[in-house]
């Protein structure tokens, strides 16, 4: 579904990304590991639009999209999330939710003052399909809370509703886990298991929790200085010397600080 070619991102002298290659197939939960610094976010950043690269060729389903800006691949099916999630704190947590679909009736003016019917048949339509995307998510309870009320948790999986309001193809999850106790890191992982499964949903995911990415993700690659160094299942990348160099630099007698999530 996605294939990255060469990507190149450089910040004058620093490349943060250098001369990135890898593929994602349809329907995986592919995971992206590395150390601090390994540019994984920034190559999330370029395939996402928010950045453009300095060269290389990103494609999305065979077409390239390399430098397509983020609301254009939105409409494609391509969305991310971020470390620190975006939340509108002010609006409720379904109200959230209402706002992603684009294109409502209520956005122009001529609507507003010759089609308010239509605009509240479209505005209750979407109240419930907000409602069954937190009951799937098993926070309906807070439907009504001011989305800035939230647990970081909590508003993680707000960001995952957020892709189950528009017909998402490819969904990158950047440190899903960052600031999440392990029980909301439970639940993110199960609903992110049932979008893969049962609604098809193609997902890549950095993250440096080891047994997050065990649990989800088939296959892992790693990136280091900017660098893919291994593509494999996550037992593979554990066994890989220049993975452990990488998170490490003391070679395979450290693998077990590898294993316990380094």
């Amino acid at each position: 579904m996605i294939e990255v070619r060469d990507v190149v991102k450089a910040f004058g002298g620093f490349r943060a990304v250098d001369g990135a290659s890898l593929s994602v197939a349809p329907g995986s939960i592919t995971g992206l590991i590395g150390p601090n610094g390994a540019g994984k976010s920034t190559l999330f950043n370029v395939i996402a639009g928010e950045l453009p690269p300095t060269s290389g060729q990103v494609l999305l389903d065979g077409e390239d999209i390399t430098g397509l800006p983020p609301h254009d691949l939105f409409h494609r099916g391509l969305l991310r999330t971020f470390q620190i999630a975006h939340e509108f704190s002010s609006m409720t947590v379904r109200e959230n939710l209402m706002m992603v679909p684009g294109a409502q009736s209520g956005e122009t003016l001529w609507n507003a003052w010759f089609r308010r019917g239509a605009i509240r048949a479209e505005e209750r339509a979407l109240a419930e399909r907000a409602d069954e995307v937190l009951e799937f998510l098993t926070i309906d309870h807070l439907a009504d809370e001011k989305a800035g009320n939230l647990s970081g948790g909590q508003k993680k999986l707000l960001e995952l509703g957020r892709t189950m309001m528009v017909d998402a193809k490819i969904v990158f999850l950047d440190e899903v886990g960052a600031g999440v106790n392990r029980t909301l890191l439970n639940t993110i992982g199960d609903a992110i298991l049932r979008l893969n499964r049962e609604r098809g949903y193609t997902f890549v995911v950095i993250e440096h929790d080891m047994d997050f990415i065990g649990r989800l993700c088939d296959p892992v690659i790693c990136m280091a200085e900017g660098k893919v160094l291994a593509q494999g299942s996550l037992d593979e990348i554990k066994a890989n010397e220049q993975v452990i160099e990488a998170y490490l630099g003391t070679g395979l007698k450290n693998k077990d600080k590898l294993e316990a999530g380094a």
